[in-house]
């Protein structure tokens, strides 16, 4: 129903994510993150917003992506039903695809570099979202929307896209958590958004608001 991407670059300390799906409000569903804890992203056919938490909660308090997964996957009767991908406040990751997800499904993980789907219509899916992820040279905002296009150019989700999210933190910046809910055109409407939030008067406001590297920051 979905695929997703999740990124961490190691010399700007940026994290970000991407995902979209056939079906209503991928971004609210699947996708949580914080600057000091990394980054969730939780689907399937059956998705648990309560593993994404909770991972979300481990890391926080330390646990790396692995055994965050672990602990959190093991114990579920329904994880059969469910996919997760998760990268930790150090670019560690670590993922999980139910063998009952609905074909194509699979995840890659790799250091700072974690991709997922399921009813996708084959694995040329995930390798066009790890070639893209891996060797664009653009800036992270237009990179994870390349990713998502190039997802869907290689066949996306069989039932075609309705909703789309994007979440980057930044150090330097205020977070960047856009969603396209429903749309005939989401990946374009993401992109729109992304030229408005980025653009004046509403970019003037987020530079005075405090970020990681200054927590005290004003007008």
């Amino acid at each position: 129903m979905t695929f997703s991407i999740l990124a961490h670059d190691r010399e700007t300390g940026v994290y970000a994510a991407a995902a979209a799906t056939g079906n209503l409000c991928v971004g609210g569903w699947v996708l949580r993150g914080d600057i000091e804890s990394g980054l969730v992203a939780s689907q399937g056919t059956a998705p648990s917003t309560f593993w994404r938490d909770e991972i979300m909660r481990q890391m926080h308090g330390g646990t790396g992506a692995e055994l965050a997964v672990e602990r959190v996957v093991g114990p579920d009767p329904g994880r059969r039903h469910r996919q997760i991908i998760a990268l930790d406040a150090g670019g560690c990751t670590r993922g999980f695809t139910g063998e009952d997800s609905i074909a194509f499904a699979d995840h890659v993980c790799d250091e700072g570099l974690a991709v997922a789907g399921n009813m996708l219509t084959g694995q040329a899916v995930l390798e066009a979202m790890i070639s893209t992820a891996r060797n664009s040279r653009l800036a992270i905002v237009e990179r994870m929307l390349a990713v998502l296009d190039a997802a869907d150019a290689a066949g996306g989700d069989t039932r075609g896209l309705v909703s789309a999210a994007l979440l980057v933190l930044d150090p330097h910046h205020p977070p960047l958590d856009l969603r396209i809910d429903c749309h005939v055109e989401p990946l374009a409407a993401l992109k729109q958004l992304c030229d408005r939030v980025r653009g004046l008067p509403y970019r003037g406001w987020l530079d005075k608001v405090p970020v990681l590297a200054d927590r005290t920051r004003h007008p």
